[in-house]
């Protein structure tokens, strides 16, 4: 498998635009696959530098319904006649930080008949499943970081139930690829107990006290306690991914925009 980071928080280049959000190009078992499109349209023009042609992927997924995931969306279904955009249902709720900010995608993409969505289990092709894992049992407490979604004219926690993931089964091997691991990075991996984790941890407002420290540590031993390699960026946080790669080693890998890897 090849991965190839179209946009993240930061670049290897300054000839590559960075923006707070993720996408991510996928290439697979002879398919290839859009994960996330960042927060504007800049993941496309990236492509375009890193000569990847956005017409030809085969499939786009949307990790879960915030801005900085699926902004750049229909700038992809300009640019990409075919390919079906997998996202979850509750993907267009009201998505807020606190009471005020809107964090949710652009409503308008309702109306494309490419929109797929996924339910709790989807296979979209031999060795390409999708998992919303909804139902699944939590070993660790969600920290929601003060993101809510607006039920009943009422803001109440997320609980992140527009969230999927995508498990490539290939050679032997598991990868699963996740946005930014909002259910709990330590609660999906004792799920899928993957031999790869792609994505953001959420860990960006654990602040580098002695308590915060102390958690990290903790998440640092956990994650270590699994046979897994580690792709992180985004959310995770620079600071915060420092921290734990003292810990964790060559396990733990940072992946800047531009970055394409051999998994």
């Amino acid at each position: 498998m090849k991965l190839t980071v179209l946009i993240e928080n930061t670049a290897l280049s300054d000839d590559l635009f960075a923006e707070h959000g993720i996408s991510l190009y996928i290439e697979t078992g002879g398919r290839r696959i859009l994960f996330d499109s960042g927060q504007s349209g800049a993941f496309a023009d990236n492509a375009g530098k890193l000569k990847i042609d956005l017409s030809g992927v085969d499939f786009a997924v949307l990790s879960h319904g915030h801005y900085d995931h699926g902004g750049g969306l229909q700038r992809f279904l300009r640019l990409n006649s075919t390919a079906k955009i997998y996202m979850n249902r509750n993907a267009f709720g009201p998505h807020y930080r606190g009471t005020e900010k809107y964090i949710g995608i652009d409503p308008a993409l309702r109306e494309s008949d490419r929109i797929v969505y996924a339910g709790d289990t989807l296979t979209m092709a031999e060795g390409l499943t999708l998992y919303s894992c909804r139902d699944w049992p939590l070993k660790f407490p969600i920290d929601n970081s003060g993101l809510t979604v607006l039920r009943d004219r009422r803001y109440v926690p997320e609980s992140f139930d527009h969230e999927q993931y995508l498990l490539i089964e290939e050679e032997g091997r598991r990868i699963l690829i996740s946005g930014c691991s909002h259910r709990g990075i330590l609660n999906i991996m004792n799920w899928f107990r993957p031999d790869v984790m792609v994505g953001g941890f959420h860990f960006k407002d654990i602040p580098l006290d002695d308590g915060g420290k102390e958690r990290l540590r903790e998440a640092a031993r956990e994650l270590s306690s699994y046979d897994t390699d580690y792709y992180t960026g985004h959310c995770t946080g620079v600071p915060q991914y420092e921290f734990l790669r003292e810990m964790m080693g060559e396990r733990l890998r940072y992946i800047p925009t531009g970055t394409a890897a051999f998994i």
